[in-house]
């Protein structure tokens, strides 16, 4: 799910990719799809304790706001529920 995100986000938006390579990432890591690394680099993955460390994690590397877009099986479909099981833990975070 992750990485067919991932392809269609840098595919249907070019500026997304010259982002990713501005980070290191280059053609390897764009030309085919996504590669293993680029996507975990930029997905977090598990249950709400994992997501509130990797917020975390780009806290303490200086960020001063982080993003998050909710990923479920089913794009068509907003993840109001995932959504607020992850709120409150971020904000207590």
């Amino acid at each position: 799910m992750a990485t067919a995100y991932v392809a269609m986000y840098i595919a249907a938006a070019p500026h997304q990719a010259a982002n990713v390579r501005r980070l290191g990432f280059g053609d390897e890591d764009l030309v085919g799809g996504p590669s293993r690394w680029l996507v975990d680099a930029i997905v977090a993955y598990g249950d709400t304790d994992a997501a509130v460390r990797r917020v975390q994690e780009h806290l303490d590397a200086g960020a001063d706001h982080v993003c998050l877009q909710v990923l479920t099986a089913d794009p068509t479909v907003l993840p109001e529920r995932e959504r607020r099981e992850l709120a409150p833990a971020l904000v207590s975070g």
